[in-house]
């Protein structure tokens, strides 16, 4: 099969068409006919050196696709050759074949075409298992969301309006932030030109938000918790900016703060499935009702994969962008 292959892997990385095994489905997998994959911030990571794949895992780039299943291995019985499906990866997704666990496979919404769907499943598991799992955030709070212009962001911006969250987000341009407010953001912060933290308190007379999903880290962490209110959560799911930074950890002490840090990839199958069966009972009718858009940015072709990670190193997109296959 043709699959994108990591030339000198590090900084200056190139991605290329190669030729590569077809995997074959293990028990309890199957194996797709890649229709489109979803690009994520992770996967430039993973090109620069940064992110190996977990043991086991094909090291081919690509967490979600979308496409139709081909065939079924040992002891699949749910799924069903011709099938239209999208799924969770930890790896493998950037080709023409790729394998994927029962427990990390959706249905395609309805009304949401097969390309598109690749969009869907990376940003929707990670948002919910992060602010409703991990954060437990409750109906009547409020939430800031880092990113907002992102594909997690988009994501998260509207499932939290569509279950009646006063969202705030930040973004770095006018437009994006235009964008945000849009998808359901009570308000939308461009952090180049306002302070985040002043903005909060100055809109909830003080108090600051419940929760805080970020992906920034590095200096953000302190003023995350000076935006939080008293027993306020803050979960990271990445720290681009650092991974070390000056904290007056007195705040969460005299704030009863919680901050915690997640990742999806490494976790069980087990432990995706629960989540992915969260995704599917309150998410995806959100999506085939209308209240939860797909926001995709452009699709490229699987031979453009470089041109695609460029445009996302440049923070040039808004929503998710993806490979056809």
């Amino acid at each position: 099969m043709k699959a994108i292959r990591v030339e000198n892997p590090g900084p200056e990385y190139q991605l290329v068409i190669a030729e590569a095994p077809r995997p074959a489905p293990k028990p309890g997998e199957v194996l797709f006919k890649v229709a489109a994959a979803g690009v994520n911030h992770a996967d430039l990571v993973q090109a620069r050196g940064g992110y190996p794949p977990p043991p086991g895992t094909s090291d081919i780039l690509g967490l979600e696709v979308s496409g139709t299943i081909v065939e079924l291995g040992e002891g699949v019985t749910d799924q069903r050759v011709g099938e239209e499906v999208c799924a969770l990866l930890a790896g493998g997704g950037y080709a023409e074949f790729c394998t994927a666990p029962v427990e990390c496979i959706l249905p395609i919404p309805k009304g949401i075409a097969l390309v598109t769907a690749a969009s869907l499943p990376e940003v929707h598991f990670t948002v919910w298992t992060n602010l409703f799992d991990s954060a437990r955030l409750r109906p009547g709070e409020r939430v800031l969301i880092h990113g907002g212009s992102s594909g997690i962001g988009t994501a998260a911006i509207q499932l939290c309006a569509a279950r009646g969250h006063e969202v705030f987000t930040t973004a770095g341009s006018a437009e994006k932030c235009a964008a945000c407010e849009r998808l359901g953001a009570t308000r939308a912060i461009n952090y180049r030109e306002e302070d985040f933290l002043e903005v909060v308190k100055q809109a909830t007379d003080g108090k600051g938000v419940d929760v805080i999903l970020d992906m920034v880290g590095g200096d953000y962490i302190e003023r995350n918790f000076r935006a939080l209110a008293v027993w306020g959560r803050l979960v990271n799911i990445a720290f681009q900016n650092g991974m070390k930074a000056d904290v007056n950890f007195g705040l969460m002490l005299m704030k009863r703060l919680t901050f915690m840090a997640t990742t999806l990839r490494p976790r069980t199958n087990a432990e995706k499935g629960a989540i992915r069966d969260a995704v599917l009972r309150e998410v995806w009718p959100l999506i085939e009702s209308g209240k939860i858009k797909p926001v995709i940015d452009r699709v490229f072709s699987l031979a453009d994969a470089q041109a695609a990670h460029i445009r996302m190193a440049k923070s040039e997109h808004i929503g998710k962008i993806a490979l056809r296959v």
